[in-house]
C-alpha cells in the first residue's frame, strides 16, 4: 500500500521560512518522479513543483520559482521542500504526491497533508 506522510508545517512569519518533508513507503521510491502540491483555503490545488525520479531535474510554478527548492533522498525514501521568503499567499495545506501532477495521482496517491500558514 503506497503511503506518503508529510509533515514540517507550521505558522511562520513573513520572509520566514519551513522544511517539508514526506516519507514514503510501500513502493519503490526511487524509481517514481515526486509532485508537490498545495490548497489554499477556498481555492483548487495547485500544482509547486515535480522532482524527476534521480533527482536530476526539478520543475517549478512560477509563483515559488526562485524561494521554494524540491530536493528527495532516495536512500531514506523521503521527499523535501524547502520554503523561503514565505508570504500570505504561501498559506495553504501542502501535500506530496505519487508521480507528475495528473488527477490518477492526485486522487488515488496523495498525503494527508500539512498545514503552512504564514501570519505576523
Amino acid at each position: 500500500e503506497v503511503q506518503l506522510v508529510e509533515s514540517g508545517g507550521g505558522l511562520v512569519q513573513p520572509g520566514g521560512s519551513l522544511r517539508l518533508s514526506c516519507a514514503a513507503s510501500g513502493f519503490t521510491f526511487s524509481t517514481y518522479g515526486m509532485t508537490w502540491v498545495r490548497q489554499a483555503p477556498g481555492k483548487g490545488l495547485e500544482w509547486v513543483s515535480t522532482i524527476v525520479d534521480t533527482g536530476s531535474t526539478i520543475y517549478y510554478a512560477d509563483s515559488v520559482k526562485g524561494r521554494f527548492t524540491t530536493s528527495r533522498d532516495n536512500a531514506k525514501n523521503t521527499l523535501y521542500l524547502q520554503l523561503n521568503s514565505l508570504t500570505s499567499e504561501d498559506t495553504a495545506m501542502y501535500y506530496c504526491v505519487r508521480g507528475g501532477y495528473t488527477n490518477t495521482n492526485v486522487n488515488n496517491y496523495r498525503g494527508q497533508g500539512t498545514q503552512v500558514t504564514v501570519s505576523s
